[in-house]
């Protein structure tokens, strides 16, 4: 099948984009999940300069990279969130604004709608990215939710961005949801219901991290197969369970690789995810869309691991059968 194998450059944003394309190349990668933060991808600036874009598609494509998807976790974040201080950080000084949690939810949707425009002009037909959740507090905390309350939140959801997808359409693009705790589809049946609210549009779909999953307990490969029409995106991305009867599944407070988290992130094949598993049945299901290597290791050297996971992906990716599968013989 031959997917494009990807690299979302998200965790390089501190690198800038022209040094980072020269070793994507070097370490295999056909392309980019360009993210819109750092100076890889500048939102305004690719809407108001004529030669923006092209000049973005050129470097690439000096180093024989392709950009089919466009990244917009941060500033989507901030549009269905209960925004506050942490927010300030993730989106840009335009979108934060005088920081009132109204405003900066307004600004930030007309941020993805900007997005969905520079995704058309750059070719990309997928921006991926997240949603925020303004009922996050109640998944696992104390006090529950009055009735009504996740009904209501789910309503005001369907008002905000059935507009935005509507905008999506316009432009050609999907928008590929990134199912992640925080967000208000973070495992199988809150994804069931955000899809149900929003009447199953074909402008919102998936992006399917199993890492996100693993490490929660959810069987990723029953979640592909449940969402088999849904998949519009992938990420490559391991996670191991580390616990060891003092931690939880939570985190806690630690950062990653802290020996007190009960699961870490590891480089694609160096966790517990059964990929090969998970290859059969996007080939089951017909994906024929990239493979994006979104690396996070904090045991490995970064650089040593993102050469390896594009090794990886590429050993890992094969085709089904030519002609279906065959009878059993004898």
């Amino acid at each position: 099948m031959s997917r494009p194998i990807l690299l979302f450059t998200g965790p390089w944003a501190d690198v800038p984009l022209e040094s980072l394309a020269g070793k994507a190349s070097d370490w295999g990668y056909q392309g980019f999940e360009l993210c819109c933060w750092g100076d890889h991808l500048e939102v305004q600036q690719g809407l108001d300069e004529s030669g923006y874009s092209a000049g973005r598609l050129e470097l690439l494509a000096r180093h024989d990279l392709q950009v089919p998807v466009v990244a917009a976790h941060k500033v989507s974040q901030a549009i269905s969130d209960a925004v506050d201080a942490r927010h300030e950080a993730l989106v840009p000084d335009y979108v934060w604004g005088d920081g009132r949690p109204d405003g900066v939810s307004h600004r930030a949707a007309e941020e993805l709608r900007a997005t969905f425009r520079l995704a058309e002009k750059l070719g990309a037909n997928v921006v991926s990215g997240f949603t925020g959740s303004p009922v996050w507090a109640y998944t696992s905390g104390y006090p529950a939710p009055k009735p009504g309350v996740i009904g209501d939140a789910l309503k005001a959801f369907a008002a905000q961005w059935n507009p935005l997808l509507d905008a999506a359409r316009e432009c050609g693009v999907r928008f590929a949801c990134e199912v992640h705790p925080g967000q208000l589809a973070f495992d199988l049946y809150s994804t069931e219901v955000v899809l149900d609210v929003l009447n199953a549009r074909e402008e919102f779909g998936i992006l399917f991290d199993p890492s996100h999953l693993h490490w929660q307990g959810i069987d990723p490969v029953a979640f592909l197969r449940r969402f088999a029409d849904r998949i519009y995106h992938v990420h490559l991305k391991d996670a191991v369970l580390s616990l060891d009867g003092r931690a939880g599944l939570l985190s806690g407070y630690w950062p990653s690789g802290d020996a007190r988290r009960g699961w870490q992130f590891r480089s694609p094949g160096r966790g517990g995810i059964d990929w090969e598993a998970i290859i059969r049945c996007l080939n089951d299901i017909g994906y024929d869309g990239p493979l994006a290597v979104d690396w996070h290791d904090p045991g490995m050297d970064r650089e040593y691991g993102a050469a390896e996971a594009a090794r990886f992906a590429k050993q890992l990716d094969f085709d089904p059968p030519t002609a279906g599968r065959h009878a059993f013989r004898g």
